[in-house]
Formats: structure tokens, sequence, C-alpha cells
């Protein structure tokens, strides 16, 4: 015997834990692109990474001073993506970030994608661990300054 499902409520929508609740970075807006959606007409899985990508990059364009340089630029060494229903098209979406750690090299973003036209809509919700390395060797340098300040 199975046991049934429950539907998700409002209510039941996960909040951005509450250590990351006062520093959010960004509520990124993104239009969902027909090219996103795969054979079951709904966004395919590997797209919510490019959500998240986007959502970054719309961040650290607005943040003050440099964030790379020739000896220090991110990487994004961890993700964590829970799928919580699908997105369908047309559809606008929200990309919410805040930071949940920072540590010497590196910065964990915790994230929701949520419908812009009911946030009590959650699609998705995770983590994703940047760190800040030297491209020539590899190794992880210290976060710039810009970024400690913008999540400070």
């Amino acid at each position: 015997m199975t046991t049934p499902r429950r539907k998700r409520s409002a209510e039941a929508v996960p909040a951005m834990p509450a250590a990351v609740a006062p520093k959010p970075l960004i509520a990124a807006p993104i239009a969902v692109r027909w090219r996103d959606l795969d054979a079951f007409n709904h966004v395919n899985n590997s797209t919510f990474l490019t959500y998240l990508e986007e959502a970054r990059l719309q961040w650290l364009r607005q943040v003050p001073g440099p964030w790379f340089d020739a000896h220090a630029m991110p990487l994004q060494a961890a993700c964590e993506v829970n799928y919580r229903r699908p997105i369908e098209w047309p559809a606008q979406i929200v990309v919410e970030l805040a930071c949940e750690r920072l540590g010497n090299s590196s910065l964990t973003l915790a994230h929701r994608i949520l419908d812009a036209a009911d946030p009590a809509r959650l699609y998705s919700d995770g983590r994703v661990v940047m760190v800040w390395v030297d491209p020539e060797t590899g190794k992880p340098v210290p976060l710039p300054a810009a970024i400690r300040t913008a999540c400070g």
C-alpha cells in the first residue's frame, strides 16, 4: 500500500534559512524561453542550473568593486538543487539568492526559484558553493574584499 502524496500549500514553501533571511543578495527576474522546454513540455532539469548562473551573474554585475582579476576567479565547486515542481511555459520566474556562508576562499549561496506572479509557488531550492581560485595554479585564494562587503 502506498501513502498518498500531499499537495504543498502556500505555507509549506520553504523559506530561506533564518541565518540567510537578513541578507538577500538579489531577486533576479528571468523569462522562461520556449527552448528551455524538454519533451515533456516543461523546463529541463539542467536549465535550472542556467537560471541559477544567470541570477549569480545579475548579482555579480551589481557588486561594487572588483570581484575577480587575473589571480582570483570564481568557480562553481558544488551545487544542490531540489526540484519541487515543474516549470511550464510560458512563465516568468524569480531566482532569489542569499548568502548562507562566507569562508576564507568560498561562498555558499542559498537559492530559491519562484513563480514571479505567485511567489508561493516554489519550483526549486538549494545551494551553490563558489570558490575563488588562481587560474594559473588552480589553488584557492582569499575571497575578494568586494564579495565580503556585498555579503557582509
